[in-house]
């Protein structure tokens, strides 16, 4: 197998775990919207507002495994930026590097990617008005 070839299947791998952190992601976001909508129907049927601020925990939960999936996609897509000449200076360098942990810095930082706009929107705002609906109904 030539270099060029082994330097396409590295960028192959690479891509296929974005792909992967990125579905892992989405369906994080569609079970966060789907147990906060059963918590509202529920509470629309029984009229008690403890229905309402059950969501909280698990819109929290999910929130910090989303931010885990992007992080790791940011990481990920350096690595492939490495792998295609895009980076000043790359940091793998090696074919068939694939170590997520090697890229840190402000990019790649737990709270920078937690509070990015594709994900603080969905999940603060939904925790701050569930949260305000349920003060207000009490």
């Amino acid at each position: 197998m030539s270099k060029l070839e082994k330097k396409m299947q590295h960028r192959e791998f690479v891509q296929n775990a974005i792909t992967r952190m990125n579905t892992n992601s989405f369906q994080i976001k569609g079970l966060a919207i789907t147990i906060v909508s059963a918590f509202l129907a529920i509470y629309a049927a029984e009229q008690k507002p403890l229905f309402i601020i059950i969501p909280v925990p698990f819109i929290i939960v999910f929130w910090f495994l989303d931010t885990y999936y992007l992080q790791l996609e940011r990481k990920f897509r350096g690595i492939y930026n490495d792998i295609c000449g895009l980076n000043q200076n790359p940091i793998t360098t090696k074919i068939y590097e694939i170590n997520p942990s090697l890229y840190c810095g402000v990019k790649y930082n737990f709270l920078n990617v937690m509070f990015s706009i594709t994900i603080w929107p969905l999940y603060l705002i939904t925790s701050i008005g569930l949260t305000f609906i349920y003060f207000s109904l009490k």
